[in-house]
Order: structure tokens, then C-alpha cells, then sequence
């Protein structure tokens, strides 16, 4: 996952060097603000969780419980565009992944104790709440690059429910991130836009990857389609917990 953006960058290099044609219009002028609603189902690859991370806790697989999916899922995003250059972009993009299922063993979590072979409710909230700084250090007729920095607060919640037993486990905290972000117009439409919030190092990482297919409807509106991947997790004391999320996205984006 580490070497995603990298790989996705030496890409559209290569699209870039397949397809010199003619210029195009330039891509230099913007809208102060844009809006982008962005939605689709969601599927987990990996869930795995032990609380606390000792002795005293069982690992065990959320999927196992609860299944792949697919769930929904849904963000937002406000960007202001301060000039050419520099942009600032909030985003909302709350999940809660939630079902019922059964353990294969017994399970220790958060100090308590949960047979196999009984149902169990299992729920899983990781919203995210950011604040990305973005500047704009490459501008061409096909090409825009960004690169950045995001703070980020995660807002998560991992509950089990069995019976007349419950154990609930909350983490409020914030998380630096580094951006990037990439632009290559096939058209004066079409267009393919790269999208990454990463950092890795200690006990953990976070990674928000997306990769989308992009036609300006007109001078206001645009859509967009494409995939995103979330991976990223905690290895401490307190707490182990690794998913990998994948997400099929459609987009409407509105510039004012």
C-alpha cells in the first residue's frame, strides 16, 4: 500500500508520454469554491481486531463476523481555492460498518467475554474528519500536481453486543498526513484525477487512495466514478486493529 501513490504517479507518466497530442485549454483557471458529494458501497478485505493488545484480549476478524459487504459509505468535500497556487480543502467522510454474526472461539475484548457459537452485534465507526492544505506546484495544459499536508482527526468505535453483555471501545485522536494530488486532461472534458491522504511510521499508518474518471458537464458541474482504498491501523498496547477497505465511488462536484 506504501508504494501506491508511487506506482499510480509512474502511470500517468507513461499515459502522459502515449499521448502528447496537441495543447489543450489551460487548466489554470478555477472556481473559488468546489463541492463534491461523493458516495457508493464499500467492502472490508481485512478487519482485524484485539483489545487490549495483550494477554488479556482475543484477536479475532471483524469480517469473519460481520462479511465483506457491501456497505455504504459517503464523504464530502469543500475546497477553497484561496488563489492559483494555494487551496484548503475540509472533508466529512463518516463510516459505520455494523451486522450480526457469530465468533469462532471465544473472545476476550475490552474486558469482557464473548462465547462462540451465539450470535453477536458487531459495529465498526471510523469517521474521519480533515483539514488538507494544497499547493499547486505543477500547472500544464494536461497536468496539474498538488502536494500537501492534512490533519486529520479520527473519530472510531469498535462494539461488541451479546446477550446481556457489551464492551465498547472509543479512540478520539488526530493523525498528520501527507497529500498529494494529480490532474491529467485527456480532453478538454475528460479528464483522471489522483487523490491521496498517507503517512507511515511507529506503530502505525493511514492510507486514502482514490483514483477517478472525471467529464465536466459543463462550467459549474462535473461527475465523477472510480475506486478508493482505505488501509491503515493501530499496533499498541491498548489496542491492535489493521483494516483494508475498498470503495466503488460516483461523485458530483459543484464549483461556485
Amino acid at each position: 500500500m506504501r508504494n501506491v501513490v508511487l506506482i499510480v504517479f509512474l502511470g500517468l507518466t507513461v499515459v502522459q508520454l502515449a499521448l502528447p497530442g496537441p495543447g489543450l485549454a489551460s487548466q489554470t483557471d478555477q472556481a473559488r469554491f468546489e463541492l463534491e458529494l461523493e458516495a457508493g458501497p464499500v467492502w472490508q478485505s481485512r478487519n482485524d481486531v484485539q483489545i487490549p493488545n495483550t494477554e488479556e484480549g482475543t484477536r479475532f476478524s471483524l469480517v469473519d463476523v460481520v462479511g465483506n459487504g457491501p456497505f455504504f459509505a459517503g464523504r464530502v468535500y469543500l475546497t477553497w481555492n484561496i488563489n492559483d497556487r494555494h487551496s484548503l480543502r475540509g472533508l466529512a467522510a463518516p463510516l459505520s460498518i455494523t451486522g450480526t454474526g457469530e465468533l469462532g472461539e471465544s473472545v476476550q475484548f475490552n474486558g469482557e467475554t464473548f462465547a462462540p457459537g451465539t450470535q453477536v452485534d458487531a459495529t465498526y465507526t471510523f469517521n474521519s474528519w480533515r483539514l488538507s492544505y494544497r499547493y499547486k506546484f505543477f500547472a500544464g495544459e494536461r497536468w496539474n500536481w498538488w502536494i500537501g499536508f492534512t490533519a486529520k482527526v479520527r473519530d472510531a468505535e469498535i462494539k461488541l453486543e451479546q446477550g446481556g453483555t457489551s464492551s465498547s471501545k472509543t479512540d478520539l485522536g488526530f493523525v498528520p498526513l501527507l497529500h498529494l494530488g494529480g490532474r491529467f486532461a485527456f480532453t478538454d472534458r475528460w479528464y483522471v484525477v489522483l487523490d491521496a491522504d498517507a503517512l507511515a511510521g511507529g506503530p502505525g499508518r493511514a492510507e486514502d487512495v482514490a483514483l477517478k474518471i472525471g467529464y465536466d458537464i459543463g462550467e459549474r458541474w462535473s461527475i465523477r466514478a472510480g475506486y478508493r482504498t482505505v488501509e491503515g491501523g493501530a499496533d499498541v498496547e491498548e489496542v491492535y486493529n489493521f483494516a483494508w477497505l475498498h470503495y466503488a465511488v460516483a461523485s458530483a462536484v459543484f464549483r461556485f
